[in-house]
């Protein structure tokens, strides 16, 4: 196995491109896994650690450009009022340790089902920008970018170099259940946004089918429900029929297995049900904010 360490972004680019089958490797965690493991075992390994733009992040006047390094107590410290749903998920991943180390990056290269930041991901519609020495640079929309267990949609010579997320309109929540509290893969996970802006709420589902989906259904059902019953302007408690209903959908979306981590049966069961405590706890949120507006005004 041979060890690639580019000083820059330059250099990376033109050493994928002369060895695509190189396997990135930055905060290490997952590829070092695979490796230890002897599951993978790469002709080439390309070291990003000395390319200083991957942990950089910019925040602008719509939107976060996240660099594919920063790790996640980065996002955790720095990040939460602009993306609070990803950083929220970064606080469930593995051990402080690992925090320190990994990055979005990683999780979006390894693009495995299971991987904490792609709900977050997914519910913030974010894109993912990556680069060729050939083509340049492009934006691959979140919802393009899982193509199968543990494929996405880079061509052979790209590399992710950052994630553009929209920053926060309106409440965000996050949800993970595993079989115990630290450095556990996600048995299933739900990732939710509320858009005031726009008036659209967007999910995301982890480890609960073949890809991190958005459960579509459910998103359109709640977003009519909320136009129809006025919920945007007057801030009433969604009902009970309405969040029950939601649940179901998002139950519905997904297409899990039975592993050693959980069943099928319950994996489905537990997305419905953080699908409705996740929803409680952001319109309890945006009705906060709303009364609060009110009031100074």
């Amino acid at each position: 196995m041979d060890f690639l360490r580019p000083a820059s972004w330059e250099e990376a680019l033109a050493a994928k491109a002369e060895h695509p089958t190189a396997v990135p490797i930055a905060g290490g965690t997952d590829v070092m896994v695979e490796i230890n493991f002897d599951h993978r075992r790469p002709e080439y390994l390309l070291d990003l650690n000395r390319v200083g733009d991957l942990y950089e992040w910019e925040v602008g006047e719509e939107s976060v450009r996240l660099g594919a390094s920063v790790p996640y107590t980065k996002i955790m410290d720095n990040l939460r009022g602009e993306l609070p749903g990803l950083a929220l998920a970064s606080h469930t991943v593995a051990s402080p340790q690992i925090r320190n180390r990994g990055g979005v990056g990683g999780n979006l290269g390894t693009a495995s089902p299971a991987g904490d930041a792609h709900p977050a991901l997914l519910a913030a519609g974010a894109e993912v920008e990556v680069a060729s020495a050939a083509r340049g640079t492009r934006l691959i929309p979140i919802d393009d970018f899982y193509t199968g267990v543990k494929r996405n949609a880079l061509q052979p010579d790209e590399l992710i170099r950052a994630v553009h997320i929209k920053k926060a309109d309106g409440p965000q929540q996050y949800s993970k259940v595993g079989t115990r509290n630290a450095m556990v893969i996600a048995v299933c996970a739900f990732g939710l946004a509320l858009h005031p802006e726009t008036r659209t709420v967007r999910t995301g589902i982890g480890s609960a089918a073949p890809t991190p989906v958005r459960a579509r259904a459910a998103e359109e059902f709640l977003n009519a429900a909320l136009e129809e019953g006025g919920f945007w302007d007057n801030g009433k408690i969604i009902t009970p029929s309405v969040a029950k209903q939601f649940a179901d959908l998002c139950s519905a979306a997904c297409n899990p297995i039975d592993d050693v981590r959980g069943t099928a049966s319950y994996r489905r069961h537990a997305v419905g049900v953080m699908a409705r405590r996740t929803l409680t706890w952001t319109w309890e949120s945006y009705r906060g904010t709303r009364r609060a507006a009110k009031g100074a005004a």
